[in-house]
């Protein structure tokens, strides 16, 4: 039998096949078909701080500060003991993940203030979450925002959060950095245990019949996952991370791909939320299939077989390739050529 193990921010699992932060997560009968299907571990949805944020101030107002011009009817309003905090229900349900099944659970936390990231990572790392994803969905929007300053941002929420938190923490970064290699780097020394390539901007839309810019949604493709290969690729054996590749994984082609680059896991999100859970299952087998078609014995023979350290054509990687792509290029037929 082929061994689909891997190993993941210090975590033995099963297979490298882990479903990434979505909706899938919050219910614990859907948790339980990802791991029967195969999962090796799950990563929870986000827990947004700005949402937590705008819940307390609501509550403080309507809840707490509740003032209707006479003290003595004000009284009469009524305090609702049930109220429940996103918070409270994010914590609750990481301990029933942690509790309804057998393998590891990744919180994944969105903060937008130190202090913020701070509190809540401990919070997480104390309900039991086995690693903390740290989805720094940070857009540079101002003018005033020089990339160093960008990247700064992500290296003191890192080592703030490291003095409080001893769990294995992985960042989700997104593609927009201009040396990211360098920056991977400096994630490295200030205690990251890995990354995950990559975030997804979402990007809004302009509806020109109302005149409004709309948020758009669409779910990934195939295609897409090659921006993550890519730099796994080169990362692979240059910085010693836990390697993740999310967006784009819809099949084992796709999953094979990424850890050929060198991905220790391959995140799974918009092909479960098309299929069902049950859609893991198949790719696990057609991974499998393809490792014994291919006379491999394990996952980890193929781990990094073609990243840059080990490809007989390295410059595939960076810009050499790119004079080729174009000069190879082939139009539709009768298109002038």
């Amino acid at each position: 039998m082929t061994d689909l193990s891997t190993r993941y921010l210090g975590l033995e699992l099963s297979n490298p096949l882990v479903p990434s932060a979505s909706p899938l997560s919050r219910s614990l009968d859907t948790a339980r078909e990802l791991e029967d299907a195969g999962a090796a571990a799950i990563v929870m949805y986000s827990l947004f701080e700005e949402e937590l944020r705008h819940e307390e101030e609501s509550a403080a107002r309507f809840l707490v500060e509740q003032d209707i011009g006479y003290g003595e009817a004000s009284s009469f309003l009524p305090f609702d003991s049930k109220y429940t905090r996103s918070l409270d229900q994010y914590l609750e349900q990481l301990a029933a993940l942690k509790n309804s099944l057998g393998i590891p659970v990744i919180a994944s936390l969105n903060g937008v203030s130190l202090d913020g990231w701070v509190k809540h990572g401990v919070e997480l790392q104390q309900a039991g979450a086995d690693a903390l994803e740290l989805n720094v969905y940070y857009v540079a929007a101002r003018v005033e925002d020089a990339g160093s300053r960008v990247e700064a941002r992500y290296l003191e929420l890192l080592r703030e959060l490291r003095n409080y938190v001893n769990l294995p923490i992985t960042v989700k970064l997104s593609p927009q950095f201009s040396s990211l290699p360098h920056f991977v780097q400096q994630l490295q020394a200030a205690g990251a245990n890995g990354i995950s390539m990559f975030n997804r901007f979402y990007q809004p839309d302009i509806d020109l019949d109302s005149m409004r810019i709309v948020p758009q949604l669409r779910l990934s493709r195939s295609e897409d996952s090659l921006l993550a290969m890519r730099w796994i690729a080169i990362l692979y054996e240059r910085v010693k991370l836990s390697l993740a590749a999310t967006g784009g994984i819809h099949n084992a082609a796709d999953a094979i791909k990424v850890l050929m680059a060198g991905a220790d896991v391959a995140h799974l999100c918009s092909t479960l939320l098309l299929h069902g859970p049950h859609h893991l299952g198949a790719i696990k087998l057609d991974l499998q299939a393809w490792l014994e078609h291919h006379e491999y014995a394990s996952v980890a023979e193929i781990q990094g077989r073609l990243s840059q350290r080990h490809t007989d054509d390295p410059a595939a990687f960076e810009r050499a390739n790119y004079l080729w792509v174009l000069d190879n290029y082939t139009s539709a037929a009768g298109v002038m050529r």
